[in-house]
Order: C-alpha cells, then sequence, then structure tokens
C-alpha cells in the first residue's frame, strides 16, 4: 500500500527530529513504539532521563517570519486526547521496559517546519509538555 502525504511528511519531520536530537547528544531507543491505544514517535535518552518525543510536522511554505497565512501551527495538533492516549502509551512502554527502575521521563514535543522549496526544516522543541 503507498503511503500518504501525510505520512510521507510525517516520515521526514521523524527522521529530521533523530538527526537533531543526535546531534544534541540524545541515544535513540526505540521508533513508532505502537499499541492499540496509541503510538509514541521517538522515544530517546539523554543521561538518566528518557524522552518521548511526539512528532508534529507541517510543509507549507514558510516565510521570512515563520507559517505562511492559514497554516496551522504543528503544536495546535497537540490536543488532551492525543495527550492522554500518549500517556498511556508511555505508562505500557515504562512498565515493559524499566518495570525496576525509578526512571525520569518527559514528553516533549517536536514542531517540524519544512520548506521544500528551499530544501530547509527547522525544528522546534517543546519539553516536559502537559495540557
Amino acid at each position: 500500500m503507498a503511503k500518504t502525504q501525510k505520512r510521507h511528511i510525517g516520515d521526514i519531520g521523524e527522521e529530521i527530529v533523530c538527526r537533531y536530537l543526535r546531534n544534541r547528544g540524545y541515544s535513540i531507543v526505540e521508533r513508532n513504539y505502537w499499541k492499540p491505544w496509541g503510538e509514541i514517535d521517538i522515544i530517546a535518552r539523554n543521561g538518566s532521563t528518557v524522552s518521548f518525543i511526539e512528532v508534529k510536522s507541517v510543509s507549507r511554505e514558510l516565510s521570512g517570519r515563520g507559517l505562511s497565512r492559514g497554516t496551522v501551527r504543528p503544536e495546535e495538533n497537540m490536543h488532551p486526547g492525543k495527550v492522554k492516549r500518549l500517556h498511556r502509551t508511555i505508562q505500557t512502554y515504562l512498565g515493559d521496559s524499566y518495570a525496576s527502575e525509578g526512571i525520569e521521563w518527559r514528553l516533549d514535543l517536536a514542531c517540524v517546519y519544512l520548506d521544500f522549496k528551499t530544501l530547509q526544516a527547522k525544528v522546534e522543541m517543546l519539553e516536559n509538555i502537559s495540557i
């Protein structure tokens, strides 16, 4: 089955975020951890902290000052229901992977702005989010 354009853009955004994280000293533990009740795009570790990262990408044309008119900012797609599903999935992952450890963790949001005309991308990390 062919990937949708939205899935293709999401895959590009996730790859960019993985490179971004590695350049900042993170190690990528897992990608696309999936359970029937939710998916975690990227699980990364930096020191003793495990970051569960939701990636939201937009591919509209960028102007010098940000998004073009009418474009939804990636963080606007992070609603309370999504956060609730992510927390449930995170708890499952922690129970499966770190059952005997007290682990420090957080939920981060990576906003990726893609400009296919100039072949540039911008990543904004919002750490330890909650809604």
